[in-house]
């Protein structure tokens, strides 16, 4: 699952959420509540990832140059969304090498 599927599938959540706060009769808590949804996870998306994610990042560094300069751009803490970025350009290019 990508983020734009995330993104999407919120927006969709969002919309049936103040459908249903509208219908409620509850609007602003639903959008405080819509609110602070959005805003945990974009916190978590930001949020430092765990040693096992740098463990992969020091396993996949010196593969691909591409790869590599992602890495050394989003040095010293790497974030969750950019750990997403530099697996899936990592797995473009491992498919891109295979397939040659």
């Amino acid at each position: 699952m990508n983020l734009y599927t995330v993104v999407f599938a919120g927006i969709v959540l969002s919309i049936i959420f103040h459908f249903v706060g509208v219908y409620a009769q509850a609007k602003k808590t639903v959008w405080v509540m819509l609110a602070l949804i959005w805003i945990g996870s974009i916190s978590f998306a930001l949020n430092e990832i765990s040693p096992k994610g740098y463990t992969f990042i020091d396993k996949i560094n010196g593969e691909y140059q591409e790869v590599d300069a992602e890495i050394e751009a989003s040095k010293p803490e790497i974030s969750l969304y950019e750990m997403l970025v530099i697996k899936k350009m990592y797995e473009e290019h491992k498919t891109n090498s295979s397939d040659k």
